[in-house]
């Protein structure tokens, strides 16, 4: 039987993608600028806020996602926005939760 608390977990944080999804389709429409599912190295350049070089940069270290066509760079929203989340910086309160969900999964045993 799974933890609760890793389905909870595993829930709040699709929450977190769907509305960040929603977050960035609302603001770019608010903005008058729409972003298109598959997007070239400036487009995701503008949309992760970072130069072209940067972009060439993380593909060439196979940092990001992304898919090659000849001499074409090009990236999935969808996964772009994966990556984000994935690479999210966790508080310490968020590194104490999973030191003790670790320690209570896997206690110490003395000899």
């Amino acid at each position: 039987m799974e933890n609760p608390f890793e389905i909870i977990s595993e829930r709040l944080d699709r929450i977190e993608k769907l509305l960040q999804n929603i977050y960035a389709t609302k603001d770019a429409k608010a903005k008058g600028v729409i972003i298109p599912e598959i997007m070239n190295v400036k487009e995701v350049a503008n949309y992760l806020s970072i130069t072209p070089s940067a972009i060439y940069k993380l593909t060439s270290t196979k940092e990001i996602p992304h898919s090659k066509r000849g001499k074409r760079l090009y990236f999935q929203k969808a996964e772009i926005n994966d990556w984000i989340v994935k690479h999210k910086q966790y508080t310490n309160d968020d590194i104490e939760r999973m030191a003790s969900d670790y320690l209570i999964k896997n206690p110490l045993r003395f000899k």
